[in-house]
């Protein structure tokens, strides 16, 4: 029997005892005696309940414990009543002791998220809907080039647009923003919800050197292009120009002469001359049309409808030249908010180049294909079995007027791209050496 229990069953029989002998002496007329006896009744009582409740006290004091996260207690005063109070204090210790590293450790890996954030070049801030400031850290400050913040629309001294645009951009989107001092903020926008709260949080980077040299490289490659596009079309023009006026000068000096010869010379160069007029002519006029796109006019379009239409009409041209063509859009319902004549030019345009891609392929077939992807993203997929697309040239097929073709402006690819990107989707491409190439224009429903 352990202690507790033997405690138990001396304070039971010593309130028999006691009550026995308060009854004792009632009946032998000591009613006086009686009257302190009750009082030590009690008390034993009492004691008994006390006693009792010890566990009670016990499991009380453990929840407490948790509550507050007071992991410093331990529970050992009752051990010596038995193997039952001895297992239940080691429990309770154990619980309370694994509560603590819990605690350690997350209180450690906050530590470490905090130095992070402290440290990193990238600013981060976080807000509630009302605009309070729960997170910044030392590089936001600088970036904003602001000391303290508390409230969002603090920030309308020193950026005027810049808390409404936080504010309001969506969760998962992008946007940049041009400070009064000159630099350019890249913003990414996320939410999470804490405790029932929505909170914002916001990264900021300064992408202005990052800008800086695209646009240069981008001005040095179009400068290349110009000038290879000039001076392919310039120097035959000015050596056929010497060539014509040597031709005056000479082989027509003569009036009675006869200048047949000389005069179809004459008209061949004038033809060279008209030809490669043209040709900067067309150069130009591509790239006016690249840069001077209009704004998609969007609309609900039906997506197995415009790849029908488009199959449509270049299936002769496709039969024609014995390239086996399938379609297929699943489910049938799927619609898209586009433009739809801009996207069927970028399909147009995806389609013919993947035939020019197939003039020297054995049994030539392309497929298109739509469905739903991931997140209910729209995936339009158009494949060849073609000779693929050079390594070298993987880099360079979205530089505007870049072609590998004898013929083309090089202009569709560039144009394709940037339709998708005013649509707010993605051109990619994927071309292993010798095995085809696949098109995949990504956009959200």
């Amino acid at each position: 029997m352990n202690r507790f229990s033997l405690y138990i069953l001396l304070r039971i029989i010593l309130m028999i005892v006691t009550i026995m002998v308060g009854c004792w002496l009632w009946w032998n007329s000591y009613q006086l005696v009686v009257i302190l006896v009750a009082p030590l009744l009690l008390v034993q009582i009492f004691g008994l309940y006390y006693y009792l409740n010890r566990v009670n006290r016990k499991l009380t004091l453990f929840l407490e414990a948790i509550r507050y996260e007071d992991f410093s207690i331990r529970f050992s005063g009752d051990n010596k009543l038995g193997k039952s109070f001895s297992g239940l204090n080691h429990q309770f210790n154990e619980v309370l002791e694994a509560f603590r590293q819990t605690r350690a450790e997350r209180e450690a890996n906050l530590k470490y998220i905090d130095t992070i954030i402290q440290h990193i070049s990238i600013g981060v801030l976080s807000f509630d809907t009302d605009g309070k400031i729960e997170l910044i850290n030392p590089a936001a400050f600088r970036l904003m080039g602001i000391y303290r913040l508390r409230y969002l629309d603090e920030l309308k001294n020193a950026h005027p647009d810049l808390s409404e645009l936080l504010m309001q951009l969506p969760a998962g989107q992008k946007s940049l923003y041009a400070t009064q001092n000159g630099q350019q903020l890249s913003i990414h926008a996320a939410t999470v919800r804490l405790q029932g709260r929505l909170v914002k949080l916001i990264s900021l980077q300064n992408i202005h050197a990052e800008l800086q040299q695209k646009e240069l490289e981008a001005w040095q490659n179009l400068t290349k292009i110009l000038r290879h596009e000039i001076m392919n079309s310039v120097t035959p023009i000015v050596s056929l120009i010497g060539t014509m006026q040597e031709i005056v000068k000479y082989d027509m000096a003569t009036p009675d002469g006869d200048h047949t010869e000389a005069v179809e010379d004459l008209k061949e160069a004038l033809e060279t001359i008209e030809s490669r007029s043209k040709g900067i002519m067309n150069f130009v006029n591509a790239y006016r049309d690249y840069t001077t796109l209009p704004k998609p006019q969007f609309t609900n379009v039906n997506l197995k409808q415009l790849v029908n239409a488009v199959s449509n009409l270049l299936l002769p041209e496709m039969k024609a030249a014995g390239i086996i063509y399938r379609a297929h859009v699943s489910p049938d319902n799927i619609e898209i908010h586009a433009d739809e004549t801009q996207l069927q030019m970028v399909l147009i345009n995806l389609i013919k180049n993947a035939m020019d891609a197939l003039e020297q392929t054995n049994k030539p077939w392309i497929t298109v294909k739509g469905t739903l992807g991931n997140a209910q993203q729209i995936v339009l997929e158009i494949a060849d079995n073609g000779p693929g697309i050079e390594p070298e040239a993987m880099e360079r097929i979205f530089i505007p007027f870049f072609t590998t073709k004898k013929k083309g402006s090089g202009i569709g690819l560039s144009l394709s791209q940037q339709i998708i990107q005013m649509h707010g989707g993605q051109l990619k491409v994927v071309s292993p050496p010798s095995k085809g190439t696949t098109f995949y224009i990504l956009l959200n429903t």
